[in-house]
């Protein structure tokens, strides 16, 4: 699975927004969720994935940044991880 767009729904601290920081010529903007190509955005995003699926990892599943893998032995179990891990991405959304 491929989460698209994994980084945009992660927010920025506030603190922190005023270095996204970019000026157009309809004013100045900051970023309130991370970016792609902001310098820690991979570890951090890596990390968060981390956690989240902590108890999976290894067992059921591997992430790698915003790719991940759901495995099983069996047609049946794999329904099952993947609902198992489809529902803990619910509720993180």
């Amino acid at each position: 699975m491929d989460a698209y767009s994994g980084y945009n729904k992660i927010f920025v601290n506030p603190t922190d927004s005023e270095h996204t920081a970019f000026i157009t010529d309809r004013g100045l903007y900051c970023y309130n969720f991370m970016l792609f190509g902001l310098k820690n955005a991979g570890a951090a995003y890596q990390r968060l994935v981390n956690r989240i699926f902590a108890k999976h990892i290894g067992s059921n599943m591997e992430v790698y940044v915003d790719d991940m893998l759901v495995k099983s032995r069996t047609a049946g179990e794999h329904l099952d991880n993947l609902a198992l891990n489809f529902s803990i991405l619910k509720d993180y959304q």
